[in-house]
């Protein structure tokens, strides 16, 4: 059924690659091709090294930088709903994680807000999150809740993105035995700064979690 409505919706509204402008393809093999430079690549930060990652993640991977037709997909997939490019995203997280990923049995994501997830219609990194888990054979659960809506990261500097996302998630009292002792990976679709993820991973720890790791597809400054 999925696909029969995915094949209408394709035949009503022609996908169009939001990097080069392409007809008939959701993202074309050129504008993909930066999604994967560094999936060959070693760990992209050693695991459990202080200063250098979030607060509390022992291991983040991204697959590029927040640039060129990676940030045109990501826009088009976050700000115009084009949840077609669902698919290719999480297939670049996937091949990443499984060239780079240490550990990690359960995967989350990054929530929006309840007022955001309404104006949107959907949440990016719930998607993309069971997308990847998915693909890589893994349980992916809903173990974060956003208490506060945040203001946009890309619109703070270093230290009030920190204030901005502090005490923002909480792992709600249902989830707690899912979450407890597990290693979990926090999915989300742009990383700055960390201290989105920091937050997430502090929240988790307190929720009874044994280490968290988190992935992004992009990842920006």
């Amino acid at each position: 059924m999925l696909g029969c409505m995915r094949v209408l919706l394709d035949l009503l509204l022609p996908p169009r690659c939001p990097g080069c402008g392409r007809e008939d393809t959701v993202l074309c093999a050129a504008c993909q091709a930066p999604l994967y430079r560094r999936t060959r690549e070693p760990p992209g930060r050693p695991l459990g090294l202080p200063g250098v990652l979030p607060h509390d993640v022992v291991q983040l991977e991204w697959c590029a930088p927040f640039s060129g037709p990676v940030r045109d997909a990501l826009h088009a997939y976050k700000y115009r709903g084009e949840r077609r490019l669902c698919a290719p995203l999480a297939h670049a997280l996937a091949s990443r994680w499984r060239a780079a990923g240490r550990g990690g049995d359960l995967l989350t994501w990054v929530p929006v807000h309840p007022s955001r997830h309404r104006e949107r219609g959907f949440d990016q990194a719930e998607e993309l999150a069971r997308a990847v888990a998915s693909e890589l054979g893994l349980p992916v659960a809903d173990c974060l809740t956003r208490q506060q809506r945040t203001t946009a990261q890309h619109a703070l500097g270093r230290e009030q993105r920190a204030a901005n996302t502090g005490g923002a998630f909480v792992v709600p009292e249902p989830a707690r035995e899912l979450v407890a002792g597990r290693w979990a990976i926090v999915v989300d679709d742009i990383v700055t700064t960390g201290a989105t993820l920091g937050a997430c991973a502090t929240a988790l720890l307190h929720g009874g979690a044994g280490a968290v790791s988190a992935m992004a597809v992009a990842r920006d400054r």
